[in-house]
Protein backbone atom coordinates (compact mmCIF):
# COMPACT_ATOMS: atom_id res chain seq x y z
CA UNK A 1 0.00 0.00 0.00
CA UNK A 2 1.03 3.64 -0.43
CA UNK A 3 1.73 5.67 2.69
CA UNK A 4 3.53 8.89 3.54
CA UNK A 5 6.37 8.63 6.02
CA UNK A 6 8.41 11.24 7.82
CA UNK A 7 11.91 9.90 7.32
CA UNK A 8 13.75 12.99 8.58
CA UNK A 9 12.59 16.14 10.35
CA UNK A 10 12.04 19.32 8.36
CA UNK A 11 9.42 21.18 6.37
CA UNK A 12 6.85 18.86 4.75
CA UNK A 13 8.51 18.81 1.32
CA UNK A 14 11.80 17.72 2.89
CA UNK A 15 10.48 15.42 5.60
CA UNK A 16 7.84 13.37 3.77
CA UNK A 17 8.38 10.41 1.42
CA UNK A 18 5.65 8.44 -0.35
CA UNK A 19 6.57 4.79 0.16
CA UNK A 20 5.19 1.30 -0.39
CA UNK A 21 4.43 -0.59 2.83
CA UNK A 22 2.77 -3.95 3.56
CA UNK A 23 -0.95 -3.75 4.12
CA UNK A 24 -1.46 -4.01 7.92
CA UNK A 25 -3.58 -6.55 9.76
CA UNK A 26 -5.62 -5.83 12.89
CA UNK A 27 -4.67 -7.39 16.21
CA UNK A 28 -7.13 -7.99 19.04
CA UNK A 29 -9.11 -4.83 19.76
CA UNK A 30 -8.09 -3.22 16.47
CA UNK A 31 -9.86 -2.29 13.23
CA UNK A 32 -8.46 -2.22 9.68
CA UNK A 33 -9.89 0.73 7.77
CA UNK A 34 -9.74 1.42 4.04
CA UNK A 35 -9.05 5.15 4.07
CA UNK A 36 -11.37 7.25 1.88
CA UNK A 37 -10.32 10.69 3.14
CA UNK A 38 -7.74 12.06 5.59
CA UNK A 39 -7.87 15.57 7.04
CA UNK A 40 -4.85 17.86 6.94
CA UNK A 41 -4.11 19.58 10.27
CA UNK A 42 -1.52 22.09 11.44
CA UNK A 43 -0.18 19.50 13.86
CA UNK A 44 0.94 17.44 10.84
CA UNK A 45 3.27 20.29 9.90
CA UNK A 46 4.62 20.47 13.44
CA UNK A 47 5.17 16.70 13.45
CA UNK A 48 7.19 16.94 10.24
CA UNK A 49 9.31 19.68 11.82
CA UNK A 50 9.74 17.89 15.14
CA UNK A 51 8.00 20.77 16.95
CA UNK A 52 4.91 18.92 18.19
CA UNK A 53 4.69 17.75 21.81
CA UNK A 54 4.64 14.15 20.61
CA UNK A 55 7.86 13.11 18.91
CA UNK A 56 7.45 9.57 17.54
CA UNK A 57 10.55 7.68 16.41
CA UNK A 58 11.45 7.92 12.73
CA UNK A 59 10.06 6.85 10.35
CA UNK A 60 6.38 7.45 11.12
CA UNK A 61 3.18 8.22 9.24
CA UNK A 62 1.29 11.41 10.24
CA UNK A 63 -2.43 11.99 9.72
CA UNK A 64 -4.66 12.52 12.75
CA UNK A 65 -8.20 11.97 11.42
CA UNK A 66 -9.67 9.86 8.65
CA UNK A 67 -12.89 8.44 7.30
CA UNK A 68 -13.35 5.11 5.60
CA UNK A 69 -14.79 1.62 5.63
CA UNK A 70 -14.09 -1.15 8.11
CA UNK A 71 -12.35 -3.90 6.13
CA UNK A 72 -11.34 -6.31 8.90
CA UNK A 73 -11.56 -6.50 12.70
CA UNK A 74 -9.50 -8.16 15.40
CA UNK A 75 -10.79 -10.32 18.24
CA UNK A 76 -13.20 -8.64 20.63
CA UNK A 77 -14.24 -5.83 18.28
CA UNK A 78 -17.94 -4.95 18.06
CA UNK A 79 -17.71 -2.98 14.81
CA UNK A 80 -18.75 -4.79 11.65
CA UNK A 81 -16.95 -5.23 8.34
CA UNK A 82 -18.34 -2.73 5.83
CA UNK A 83 -19.35 -0.18 8.47
CA UNK A 84 -18.74 3.50 7.60
CA UNK A 85 -16.60 5.19 10.24
CA UNK A 86 -14.37 8.09 11.11
CA UNK A 87 -11.26 7.47 13.19
CA UNK A 88 -8.25 9.11 14.80
CA UNK A 89 -5.23 6.87 14.18
CA UNK A 90 -2.63 7.21 16.97
CA UNK A 91 1.02 7.75 16.11
CA UNK A 92 3.22 6.32 14.71
CA UNK A 93 0.61 4.74 12.37
CA UNK A 94 -1.24 7.81 11.13
CA UNK A 95 -3.86 8.15 8.45
CA UNK A 96 -1.97 9.42 5.38
CA UNK A 97 -2.08 5.95 3.84
CA UNK A 98 -4.40 3.72 1.85
CA UNK A 99 -5.13 1.47 4.84
CA UNK A 100 -4.60 1.99 8.55
CA UNK A 101 -5.06 -0.08 11.69
CA UNK A 102 -6.73 1.80 14.56
CA UNK A 103 -7.74 0.77 18.11
CA UNK A 104 -11.50 0.31 18.31
CA UNK A 105 -11.66 3.03 20.99
CA UNK A 106 -10.55 5.55 18.35
CA UNK A 107 -13.24 4.59 15.80
CA UNK A 108 -16.72 6.13 15.58
CA UNK A 109 -19.63 5.12 13.30
CA UNK A 110 -21.03 7.73 10.93
CA UNK A 111 -24.40 7.98 9.12
CA UNK A 112 -24.76 7.32 5.41
CA UNK A 113 -25.65 10.99 4.88
CA UNK A 114 -22.17 12.14 5.95
CA UNK A 115 -19.72 12.22 3.02
CA UNK A 116 -16.16 10.95 3.30
CA UNK A 117 -14.49 14.35 3.07
CA UNK A 118 -16.78 15.99 5.59
CA UNK A 119 -16.44 13.06 7.98
CA UNK A 120 -12.65 13.21 7.90
CA UNK A 121 -12.70 16.96 8.45
CA UNK A 122 -15.07 17.29 11.36
CA UNK A 123 -14.01 15.18 14.33
CA UNK A 124 -11.23 17.16 16.03
CA UNK A 125 -12.61 20.62 15.20
CA UNK A 126 -16.21 19.98 16.21
CA UNK A 127 -15.28 17.95 19.28
CA UNK A 128 -12.92 20.71 20.41
CA UNK A 129 -15.49 23.45 19.85
CA UNK A 130 -18.29 21.44 21.48
CA UNK A 131 -16.14 20.68 24.54
CA UNK A 132 -14.99 24.31 24.78
CA UNK A 133 -18.43 25.88 24.49
CA UNK A 134 -20.55 23.43 26.45
CA UNK A 135 -18.32 21.92 29.13
CA UNK A 136 -15.69 24.63 29.61
CA UNK A 137 -17.72 27.80 29.01
CA UNK A 138 -21.19 26.40 29.80
CA UNK A 139 -22.58 28.72 27.16
CA UNK A 140 -26.20 29.78 27.56
CA UNK A 141 -28.83 30.96 25.05
CA UNK A 142 -28.68 34.69 24.46
CA UNK A 143 -25.03 35.08 25.47
CA UNK A 144 -22.61 36.84 23.14
CA UNK A 145 -19.94 34.58 21.66
CA UNK A 146 -16.91 36.12 19.97
CA UNK A 147 -15.11 33.63 17.70
CA UNK A 148 -11.64 34.50 16.45
CA UNK A 149 -10.40 33.06 13.13
CA UNK A 150 -13.99 32.27 12.27
CA UNK A 151 -13.19 31.11 8.73
CA UNK A 152 -10.79 28.41 9.93
CA UNK A 153 -11.64 24.80 10.71
CA UNK A 154 -12.18 25.08 14.47
CA UNK A 155 -13.48 28.66 14.23
CA UNK A 156 -16.17 27.73 11.71
CA UNK A 157 -17.20 24.83 13.96
CA UNK A 158 -17.48 27.23 16.91
CA UNK A 159 -19.68 29.63 14.92
CA UNK A 160 -22.09 26.85 13.97
CA UNK A 161 -22.19 25.30 17.44
CA UNK A 162 -22.62 28.69 19.06
CA UNK A 163 -25.61 29.42 16.86
CA UNK A 164 -27.04 25.98 17.60
CA UNK A 165 -26.72 26.77 21.33
CA UNK A 166 -28.75 29.95 20.89
CA UNK A 167 -25.86 32.41 21.30
CA UNK A 168 -25.38 35.72 19.51
CA UNK A 169 -22.26 35.09 17.44
CA UNK A 170 -19.68 37.70 16.43
CA UNK A 171 -16.67 36.54 14.41
CA UNK A 172 -13.31 37.93 13.38
CA UNK A 173 -11.44 36.95 10.22
CA UNK A 174 -8.68 38.25 7.97
CA UNK A 175 -9.88 39.81 4.72
CA UNK A 176 -13.24 40.50 3.05
CA UNK A 177 -13.74 36.99 1.67
CA UNK A 178 -13.33 35.33 5.06
CA UNK A 179 -15.52 37.95 6.70
CA UNK A 180 -18.28 37.23 4.17
CA UNK A 181 -17.90 33.51 4.79
CA UNK A 182 -18.49 34.02 8.52
CA UNK A 183 -21.64 35.96 7.75
CA UNK A 184 -22.84 33.22 5.41
CA UNK A 185 -22.45 30.73 8.26
CA UNK A 186 -24.79 32.87 10.33
CA UNK A 187 -22.60 35.18 12.38
CA UNK A 188 -24.54 38.28 13.42
CA UNK A 189 -21.48 40.39 12.64
CA UNK A 190 -18.03 39.64 11.23
CA UNK A 191 -15.04 41.92 11.72
CA UNK A 192 -12.00 42.14 9.46
CA UNK A 193 -9.24 42.34 12.07
CA UNK A 194 -6.85 43.65 9.43
CA UNK A 195 -8.98 46.73 8.82
CA UNK A 196 -10.98 47.23 12.02
CA UNK A 197 -10.45 47.26 15.77
CA UNK A 198 -12.45 44.25 16.93
CA UNK A 199 -12.44 45.50 20.54
CA UNK A 200 -14.29 48.67 19.62
CA UNK A 201 -16.63 46.80 17.27
CA UNK A 202 -17.59 44.26 19.95
CA UNK A 203 -18.25 47.01 22.46
CA UNK A 204 -20.48 48.83 19.98
CA UNK A 205 -22.39 45.67 19.12
CA UNK A 206 -22.99 44.87 22.80
CA UNK A 207 -23.73 48.40 24.07
CA UNK A 208 -20.41 48.44 25.90
CA UNK A 209 -20.95 45.15 27.76
CA UNK A 210 -18.54 42.97 25.82
CA UNK A 211 -18.60 39.29 24.89
CA UNK A 212 -19.67 36.68 27.42
CA UNK A 213 -17.54 33.97 25.80
CA UNK A 214 -14.45 34.49 23.63
CA UNK A 215 -13.22 31.53 21.59
CA UNK A 216 -9.52 32.14 20.90
CA UNK A 217 -7.44 29.72 18.80
CA UNK A 218 -4.96 32.49 17.90
CA UNK A 219 -3.38 33.74 21.14
CA UNK A 220 -0.69 36.42 21.23
CA UNK A 221 -1.95 39.91 20.44
CA UNK A 222 -5.48 38.58 19.87
CA UNK A 223 -5.62 37.30 23.45
CA UNK A 224 -4.25 40.59 24.76
CA UNK A 225 -6.91 42.56 22.90
CA UNK A 226 -9.67 40.11 23.86
CA UNK A 227 -9.16 40.95 27.53
CA UNK A 228 -10.35 44.47 26.70
CA UNK A 229 -13.76 43.36 25.43
CA UNK A 230 -14.66 40.51 27.78
CA UNK A 231 -17.89 40.96 29.72
CA UNK A 232 -18.41 40.79 33.48
CA UNK A 233 -18.19 37.10 34.47
CA UNK A 234 -17.09 36.30 30.91
CA UNK A 235 -14.95 33.34 29.89
CA UNK A 236 -11.97 33.49 27.54
CA UNK A 237 -11.36 30.05 26.04
CA UNK A 238 -7.70 29.35 25.28
CA UNK A 239 -7.89 26.98 22.29
CA UNK A 240 -4.41 27.36 20.79
CA UNK A 241 -1.67 29.67 19.58
CA UNK A 242 -1.94 29.90 15.81
CA UNK A 243 -0.59 33.45 16.05
CA UNK A 244 2.75 32.06 17.21
CA UNK A 245 3.11 33.89 20.53
CA UNK A 246 1.88 32.51 23.85
CA UNK A 247 0.36 35.49 25.64
CA UNK A 248 0.70 36.28 29.32
CA UNK A 249 -2.48 36.24 31.39
CA UNK A 250 -2.22 38.90 34.12
CA UNK A 251 -4.25 37.62 37.05
CA UNK A 252 -4.83 41.10 38.47
CA UNK A 253 -6.77 42.02 35.32
CA UNK A 254 -8.90 38.87 35.57
CA UNK A 255 -9.64 39.72 39.21
CA UNK A 256 -10.56 43.36 38.59
CA UNK A 257 -12.84 42.58 35.63
CA UNK A 258 -14.29 39.35 37.09
CA UNK A 259 -13.65 37.03 34.15
CA UNK A 260 -12.23 33.54 33.74
CA UNK A 261 -9.42 32.27 31.53
CA UNK A 262 -10.20 28.66 30.68
CA UNK A 263 -7.73 26.24 29.12
CA UNK A 264 -9.19 23.90 26.49
CA UNK A 265 -7.10 20.74 26.11
CA UNK A 266 -9.56 18.45 24.37
CA UNK A 267 -6.97 15.67 23.95
CA UNK A 268 -6.55 15.39 27.72
CA UNK A 269 -10.33 15.42 28.19
CA UNK A 270 -10.58 12.58 25.68
CA UNK A 271 -8.00 10.50 27.54
CA UNK A 272 -9.69 11.12 30.89
CA UNK A 273 -13.32 10.84 29.76
CA UNK A 274 -13.61 8.83 26.51
CA UNK A 275 -17.26 8.00 27.22
CA UNK A 276 -18.14 11.71 27.19
CA UNK A 277 -16.41 12.09 23.82
CA UNK A 278 -18.47 9.22 22.42
CA UNK A 279 -21.63 10.91 23.74
CA UNK A 280 -20.60 14.19 22.12
CA UNK A 281 -20.00 12.36 18.83
CA UNK A 282 -23.57 11.05 18.85
CA UNK A 283 -24.92 14.55 19.54
CA UNK A 284 -22.82 15.99 16.73
CA UNK A 285 -24.00 13.33 14.29
CA UNK A 286 -27.60 14.16 15.20
CA UNK A 287 -26.92 17.86 14.70
CA UNK A 288 -25.39 17.13 11.30
CA UNK A 289 -28.40 15.12 10.18
CA UNK A 290 -30.68 17.93 11.38
CA UNK A 291 -28.72 20.44 9.30
CA UNK A 292 -27.46 22.47 12.28
CA UNK A 293 -23.77 21.91 11.47
CA UNK A 294 -21.80 21.24 8.31
CA UNK A 295 -18.00 21.09 8.07
CA UNK A 296 -16.43 23.90 6.07
CA UNK A 297 -14.16 22.41 3.39
CA UNK A 298 -11.58 24.42 1.49
CA UNK A 299 -10.83 21.60 -0.93
CA UNK A 300 -9.38 18.15 -1.42
CA UNK A 301 -6.15 16.80 -2.94
CA UNK A 302 -5.05 13.36 -4.12
CA UNK A 303 -2.89 11.55 -1.58
CA UNK A 304 0.29 12.13 -3.58
CA UNK A 305 -0.14 15.91 -3.24
CA UNK A 306 -0.08 15.93 0.56
CA UNK A 307 3.01 18.21 0.80
CA UNK A 308 1.30 20.83 -1.36
CA UNK A 309 -1.78 20.70 0.88
CA UNK A 310 0.36 21.15 4.00
CA UNK A 311 2.15 24.17 2.51
CA UNK A 312 -1.21 25.73 1.59
CA UNK A 313 -2.34 25.29 5.19
CA UNK A 314 0.94 26.69 6.55
CA UNK A 315 0.55 29.83 4.41
CA UNK A 316 -2.92 30.44 5.93
CA UNK A 317 -4.53 30.46 2.52
CA UNK A 318 -7.32 28.10 3.47
CA UNK A 319 -10.91 28.53 4.60
CA UNK A 320 -12.02 25.58 6.68
CA UNK A 321 -10.39 22.18 6.35
CA UNK A 322 -8.30 20.46 3.67
CA UNK A 323 -8.46 16.72 3.00
CA UNK A 324 -6.52 14.24 0.88
CA UNK A 325 -8.01 11.21 -0.84
CA UNK A 326 -6.04 7.96 -1.35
Amino acid sequence: MRAWQVSKLGDPGEALRLVELPKPSPAAGEVLIRVRAAAVNFLDILLCQGKYQEKPPLPFTPGAEISGTVEAVGDGVALRVGERVLATPPLPRGGFAEWVVVPESHVYPIPDSLGWNEAAAMFITYQTAYYALHRCAKIRPGEVLLVHAGAGGVGSAAIQLGLAAGARVIATAGGPEKVQLCKQMGAEAAIDYRAEDFVQAVKELTDGRGADVIFDPVGGDVFDRSRKCIAFEGRILVIGFAGGRIADAPTNHALVKNYSIVGVHWGLFRRRMPDRVAEAHQRLMTMYEQGAIRPLLHGNFPLEELPEALYLLADRKTRGKLVVNP
